[in-house]
């Protein structure tokens, strides 16, 4: 959606089948016991070199908030009623609700990507039914954080997993992450920290003052004139 775009082909979700190789044994008689722990040794360290992430405060359930921190953007902070609103419905962290509006639009409800994503939450189309107005901030909210509650849940509660996979699909979350798309890497390395800087009472965001210097000026732009503010 938003950014979840599980369909995409070279982000596929299914297993590629392992190498079976022939079964036979020409050319080979008895493997020298060595050999083999060895080779399960350099199996086992290659597994341990490319875990699944994870964040010790990622994976610290919710804060128990109802209302987002100040270190989020004015377009951002405009939203802040709907936005617990739209998280009590989801049973999302307000915050962790507000980081993705932030990265996703920066508060611009008529936001749209070149991939066709669209709205306060950048959610892709096939997300909507027919009737939906996909810029219609409730409707879009409701599809967009259906997918990031389905997300935070596939990833056992852990909100840098959720953020991979709202950006790339649920799919990337049983991936190392050394095999998650560019655009994933960046969006969990200035997610994860934004939210941990909301929801642990910060005043201020290093990361989000970085991401909007690097990502969102124009963005953030855009969405104040859309919405008005002075």
């Amino acid at each position: 959606m938003p950014r979840a775009r599980p369909e995409k082909e070279y982000w596929q979700t299914a297993a590629t089948p392992q190498d079976q190789g022939s079964g036979c044994l020409s050319g080979f008689t008895v493997v020298p016991l060595t050999v083999i722990f060895i080779s399960v040794l350099l199996a086992s360290l290659a597994w341990k070199s490319n875990p699944i992430p994870t964040n010790p405060i990622a994976d610290l359930p919710p804060a128990a908030s109802t209302s987002i921190s100040p270190i989020f953007r004015i377009e951002v902070r405009h939203w802040a009623d709907s936005i617990s609103k739209w998280a009590a419905a989801s049973q999302l962290d307000p915050n962790l609700v507000a980081t993705i509006m932030q990265i996703e639009s920066c508060g611009d409800p008529r936001a749209r990507s070149s991939a066709g994503a669209m709205g306060l939450f950048q959610v892709m189309p096939f997300h909507f039914y027919a009737v939906d107005d996909p810029y219609n901030p409730d409707t879009n909210a409701a599809r967009g954080l259906a997918y990031l509650a389905k997300s935070l849940e596939t990833g056992g509660g852990n909100a840098l997993l959720a953020m991979a996979g709202y950006n790339g699909g649920i799919g990337l979350i049983g991936r190392a992450e050394w095999n998650w798309p560019a655009q994933t890497k960046r969006y969990v390395q200035y997610g994860v920290p934004i939210y941990e800087d909301a929801r642990s009472g910060q005043t201020s965001s290093a990361a989000l003052d970085e991401w909007y210097k690097n990502y969102g000026v124009s963005l953030c732009q855009q969405a104040h004139q859309r919405l008005g503010l002075p």
